[in-house]
């Protein structure tokens, strides 16, 4: 069984594959990267060999319950798709109002999934139902 999962003001990007340091690289790179416009993902990496192979249940398990400050409705795992993957799709997961419930995003649009999550300006659903067919939110129309 993982250890607890951290409290943190940031959202937690937690990476569950270690078969390749160097797609976990880029990946982790581009997710924390600032886009054009100036906006940046507020992430707490969990890279952690503790968190190996850990799966959608066990995140949900390991999430502490309650409304206390530091707690999380949705986290990040860079899993095994993420790190084999070319566009490196990073897995969002759902953990308060429909636990278990998940997507994916690539990392230079994680920021806008973290961002507007975190601060409740949209919901899961909404992320959850712009994804292209095969499940990855890869940002919205440009206009």
């Amino acid at each position: 069984m993982q250890k607890p999962l951290p409290k943190s003001e940031n959202s937690l990007l937690i990476r569950t594959d270690f078969s390749t340091d160097s797609a976990w690289s880029k990946l982790r790179s581009a997710s924390e990267a600032i886009n054009e416009d100036g906006f940046q993902a507020n992430l707490t990496v969990i890279d952690d060999v503790e968190y190996a192979g850990l799966s959608v249940a066990q995140l949900i398990e390991l999430k502490p319950s309650g409304e206390q400050r530091g707690e999380h409705s949705f986290a990040f795992l860079a899993d095994a798709t993420s790190h084999t993957n070319p566009e490196h799709p990073i897995l969002v997961v759902e953990l308060r109002e429909n636990p278990g419930q998940v997507f994916r995003v690539i990392p230079t649009e994680l920021w806008s999934v973290e961002n507007n999550l975190a601060l409740g300006n949209m919901d899961f659903k909404d992320f959850a139902q712009s994804v292209d067919a095969d499940g990855v939110f890869r940002g919205w129309p440009k206009t």
